[in-house]
C-alpha cells in the first residue's frame, strides 16, 4: 500500500534518517538542535505551520544550523476525517510557512487519492508537487503510557541502513523523547553510524 511513498531508502552504507514531527517548539526543538550538533549529526523535521507562525525564530535555526523540513499540514489535520479538498488547502496554507517538498501526514493518514494529489499524479490546478515521506521505525515518544527506555527500545531493535525514523519536537512527547534520542545518537554513532537529512 502506498508505494508512491517513501518509507525508508534502499541503501548498505551506515546512515540512519532522523526526523522530527509537530514541531517547532520553543524547548523541544532547542534542544534536538543542540544534541544534533553535538553529534555532528543532520535531520528533517516535519514542521506544523501555525507552529512556524509562532515560533519563526526557532525554525529559521532549523534551517540555519543545515537541517532539512518538511511540511506537516497548518494544523496538524487528519487525512481521513477531511476532505480532498480540506486536506489539500490546509497544506497549501502550511506551504506559506515552510518553502519545502517533503510532506508527512499528521498520523500518517492520508489517503491514496490525497497522495496523488500532493504528487502531482491528479490532474490538480495547484502546484502540490511534494515527496510523502513516512517512516520504518516510530520511536513512539508521543505515547504517554510507555517510558523512554521503551522508546529507545524501538528504536534500537528496528533501525538499520536507510531507516527512516521519527521522533516528536513537542510537549507532549518531550518527556520521553529526550533521553531516547541522546541514546539513540550514541547507540548508532558506536556502531559506526552517521545521520543525515532526506534531500
Amino acid at each position: 500500500m502506498y508505494s508512491h511513498c517513501v518509507w525508508n531508502f534502499s541503501i548498505k552504507d551506515p546512515v540512519i534518517y532522523l526526523s522530527f514531527d509537530d514541531g517547532p517548539h520553543p524547548v523541544a526543538t532547542p534542544f534536538v538542535l543542540d544534541l544534533l550538533k553535538q553529534f555532528n549529526a543532520k535531520a528533517t523535521f516535519f514542521c506544523i505551520g501555525k507552529n512556524v507562525a509562532l515560533y519563526p525564530a526557532v525554525y529559521k535555526r532549523i534551517l540555519t544550523e543545515g537541517h532539512r523540513t518538511g511540511n506537516h499540514t497548518f494544523n496538524h489535520i487528519n487525512g481521513w476525517k477531511h476532505t480532498d479538498e480540506e486536506y489539500i488547502k490546509d497544506v497549501a496554507e502550511a506551504r506559506k510557512y515552510i518553502d519545502s517538498k517533503l510532506f508527512r501526514p499528521p498520523y500518517g493518514k492520508i489517503t491514496k487519492f490525497q497522495v496523488k494529489l500532493l504528487m502531482g499524479l491528479q490532474n490538480t490546478k495547484q502546484d502540490v508537487l511534494f515527496k510523502v515521506i513516512m517512516w520504518d521505525v516510530l520511536s513512539a515518544d508521543f505515547d504517554e503510557s510507555i517510558s523512554a527506555e521503551k522508546c529507545t527500545s524501538n528504536v534500537i531493535k528496528n533501525a538499520g541502513p536507510g531507516s527512516i525514523i521519527v521522533f516528536h519536537d513537542s510537549e507532549k512527547a518531550f518527556p520521553r523523547m529526550q533521553s531516547a534520542l541522546l541514546e539513540t545518537l550514541k547507540f548508532f554513532t558506536n556502531k559506526g553510524y552517521s545521520f543525515q537529512s532526506i534531500s
